[in-house]
């Protein structure tokens, strides 16, 4: 066997290794059984949109950081008053449907497969408390989960990326970032880290301008590309 090129392997977890649409679909449907398919889809447009506005408005400075899960509760009161509901437990319970999202069918697989060579350290903008309940539901195994919420903002700040060098006691360049989200990768290379992007449906493809080191179709298209039989 070949000397790895990479001591670790970083995963983003939202989008990358689990369908986090499916989640909060699934649980907008449960708050609203009479929903057909446009009106869910409008929902979780309101519910995506408060969530990039808010992440953002933290890496600007725009209000105090918030974990998570607070603004997963926040999207939850804007969809459930879109819907006409005003049931707190009902509005707990589809909080809680930003964590109770499926993986991709490769997800839990490919992790197993690549961790027969590879440290796996997950890097999440899920909160402690949403990144266990998340890859509990999901059935994700990890060597080290990370959570942005240990430095208090969001990937792409830098900040965020550190945190896996730190853990992993390696250089930036000995580490390889998978993300679905070019945003998330660019975030990473800023920092010297070594990129793979790996598609999904959800994800946010690269520009023509993106040059990472790794392109999968799967995480078996990557384990291949990296050697792990």
């Amino acid at each position: 066997m070949s000397e790895p090129e990479f001591d670790a392997l970083v995963f983003d977890v939202l989008g990358t290794l689990v369908d986090e649409p499916a989640g909060i679909r699934a649980g907008i449907r449960q708050l609203d059984p009479s929903l057909d398919d446009a009106g869910t889809e409008l929902l979780l447009s309101l519910w995506q949109r408060h969530i990039d506005r808010e992440q953002r408005r933290v890496l600007d400075g725009g209000r105090p950081y918030l974990p998570s899960d607070a603004l997963d509760r926040e999207a939850a009161e804007a969809v459930a008053g879109a819907a006409g509901f005003d049931d707190p437990a009902a509005v707990a319970e589809l909080a809680l449907s930003g964590t109770r999202v499926p993986p991709w069918p490769d997800s839990v697989a490919g992790l197993a497969r690549l961790a027969r060579r590879y440290p796996l350290i997950g890097l999440s903008n899920a909160s402690r408390t949403a990144l266990l309940g998340l890859n509990a539901h999901a059935g994700l195994r990890w060597h080290q989960a990370l959570s942005a919420e240990e430095v208090r903002t969001y990937k792409p700040d830098p900040e965020v990326y550190r945190l896996a060098v730190t853990v992993s006691g390696r250089p930036p360049e000995r580490l390889l970032m998978v993300a679905a989200h070019a945003w998330d990768l660019r975030g990473a290379q800023a920092l010297g880290l070594r990129t793979a992007y790996v598609a999904r449906p959800v994800g946010d493809p690269p520009a023509g301008s993106d040059r990472f080191d790794l392109y999968a179709e799967s995480l078996a298209d990557l384990a291949e590309q990296l050697g792990v039989g």
